[in-house]
């Protein structure tokens, strides 16, 4: 989520502050409940099921050694495990780490999708199956 400022001071503000303004405002103006909510509907109405997962930690855990640690995201983009070596997007790492914290929900049996409270921001990652 980008609700961040950009860098700049109000004399030299940074070169994308208004363009990240205004993606600020449309990205915390969403009802993500009602998002959540039509999503898990959608999905059982076509025979799947909506799994919620928390997402603390998803792009900072290797999925190879598991080592989770702030100093293996050194950019935004970037992902080095400082225990393993193992190197990747970090989008990808963290779409791993969900599609598995998923798995291992699934594999308990625990389909529900109650794993927080919710609230205007997401609070979970979420993955879609469809039987």
């Amino acid at each position: 989520m980008m609700s961040r400022s950009e860098a700049g001071t109000t004399e030299a503000p940074g070169s994308n502050v208004r363009a990240k303004s205004g993606l600020n405002k449309a990205i915390l103006d969403q009802g993500w409940f009602e998002f959540r909510r039509q999503l898990a509907y959608k999905l059982a109405w076509n025979g799947g099921y909506l799994i919620a997962v928390p997402p603390q930690n998803t792009s900072r855990t290797c999925p190879c050694c598991g080592h989770v640690s702030a100093d293996n995201r050194r950019t935004q983009e970037c992902f080095a495990c400082v225990e393993c070596g193992f190197e990747a997007n970090a989008d990808v790492v963290g779409a791993i780490n969900v599609l598995r914290a998923g798995h291992a929900r699934l594999a308990c049996a625990d389909t529900s999708p109650e794993v927080g409270a919710s609230g205007q921001e997401p609070t979970e990652a979420t993955i879609q199956f469809s039987v």
